[in-house]
């Protein structure tokens, strides 16, 4: 990364705990702000709200992305009220800048109660491994619940990279931490009435995906891991995993295609055969959302045999969380790139941006599963009858297995799908990278009529 050019303050809004100024960041224009240090530990009163918030809003009126360096112990207890005021101006700014604007946290160090929820607010939050973040700290928790726990285990680098999904990234120290914050603006615009940068690469957008095809067992049930197949059909080295630990059925990032910036979703047979339950659908569908809000292409790889069945799931709300996912890329309005990879089906093929929802080219592969469901279930839903009319056990399991051949010929391919317009072709695996990269070409000049700003990126 290269040295940051001297900063220009932003004169007027600085205190022992709190700067802000205009710098660069390997290259890139940044509002930045820092908050840290101080008599109370980074706590954020009127001075440090009011820094942060001019931060972010000379951010929106320059059109440059938001940095933040965040290591603060909360509201300052000896303001009062004021300070729960001055952090809530603070992330009242970072609403409104969301979805104008690229935002970026660093956490360094605690971020605890009210300014804990600014994280939220980010685009992405970047924490080095002595960080942690909660909104009510240990000793809250056992004298509501009577549960003993510390701080690591309760808002740790762990935990936000694994359960709560708040940490895209977590790194070792400071100096990884502002390199992954500048890997990952150099993926993004300035601001969202701008287009990512190009970047152009020695790959060569015509060579063959022949990694990624043999990735891929020709067996349904056998896993692998997708991103062996993400990398391999984006430009050499390019490749950004976001939220990697977090709900891993999902895999979501960054990369370049023919030195076209996109965001990649894809399905993870690695977890849960590819399925979809409330978190991944939550990852991918903010992930979509905030693809769009910076005009940035998205790729999707499906691979996925449906949404995860159970009681727990339908209780905490798969049927409003699931339809998150559909929401987003249904209002997309960036450049769609689908792949059916292998399975693809019932409502999680609909959702993983299908031509229904309004994906702009969709390709299969050869050995994709396009169909409401796989071929054994289908078949006991379909000739339940006819199977149970047959008294001896082991001409009931040929006949099953007979017609279970008979369906996987006649619904179990791409070609059915193909001929009624729901897959724009059927292509060989290792032709993948120079068919997306021409189709993504095609569609650099995508432009559908929008308003001012699009909407903010909320925390779905």
């Amino acid at each position: 990364m290269h040295e940051p050019t001297p900063p220009t303050p932003l004169i007027g809004h600085r205190s022992d705990t709190a700067d802000a100024a205009i710098r660069e960041l390997d290259d890139r224009r940044v509002s930045w702000f820092s908050v840290e240090g101080g008599k109370h530990r980074g706590a954020i009163g009127t001075a440090e709200g009011a820094t942060i918030t001019r931060a972010v809003r000379l951010a929106v009126e320059q059109g440059i992305p938001i940095v933040g360096r965040v290591s603060s112990s909360g509201a300052d207890v000896n303001e009062g009220v004021s300070a729960l005021h001055a952090w809530g101006l603070a992330a009242r700014a970072l609403a409104d800048a969301s979805g104008v604007v690229p935002i970026v946290l660093v956490l360094v160090g605690p971020a605890v109660s009210g300014p804990a929820l600014m994280l939220g607010l980010a685009d992405h939050v970047i924490m080095t491994t002595d960080a942690f973040a909660y909104v009510s700290g240990p000793d809250v928790v056992v004298s509501f619940t009577g549960v003993a726990i510390d701080g690591a285990r309760l808002g740790g680098p762990t935990v936000h990279e694994r359960e709560s999904g708040v940490a895209a990234v977590v790194v070792a120290d400071e100096e990884e931490a502002l390199l992954a914050a500048a890997t990952l603006l150099s993926y993004l615009p300035s601001n969202h009435l701008e287009d990512p940068p190009v970047e152009w690469t020695d790959d060569p957008v015509d060579r063959d995906s022949a990694r990624a095809a043999a990735a891929v067992p020709a067996r349904a049930t056998v896993p692998y891991d997708v991103r062996h197949v993400v990398d391999d059909v984006l430009d050499e080295h390019t490749w950004f995993e976001l939220r990697a630990g977090y709900a891993p059925s999902m895999v979501t990032g960054l990369g370049r295609l023919g030195g076209r910036a996109v965001g990649v979703v894809a399905n993870q047979p690695m977890q849960q055969a590819g399925s979809l339950d409330i978190d991944a659908a939550q990852k991918a569908a903010r992930f979509v959302q905030w693809c769009d809000c910076f005009n940035v292409p998205v790729v999707t790889f499906v691979d996925t045999s449906g949404y995860l069945p159970g009681k727990d799931l339908e209780w905490r709300g798969i049927i409003r969380h699931g339809a998150q996912l559909l929401h987003s890329y249904a209002a997309a309005t960036v450049p769609r790139l689908g792949v059916v990879l292998r399975k693809a089906y019932g409502g999680a093929y609909i959702v993983m941006d299908s031509r229904g929802l309004g994906v702009d080219y969709c390709v299969a592969w050869p050995t994709a599963e396009i169909a409401v469901m796989g071929a054994p279930p289908a078949v006991q839903i379909l000739h339940r009858r006819r199977l149970l009319a047959i008294e001896d056990e082991d001409a009931r399991v040929a006949e099953a297995r007979e017609l279970v051949v008979e369906y996987e010929d006649r619904f179990l391919n791409p070609y059915v799908a193909a001929e009624r317009g729901y897959v724009d072709d059927v292509i060989t695996a290792s032709d993948t990278r120079r068919v997306l990269a021409a189709a993504l070409d095609h569609l650099s000049t995508k432009r559908e009529m929008a308003p001012r700003r699009r909407h903010s990126n909320i925390p779905l």
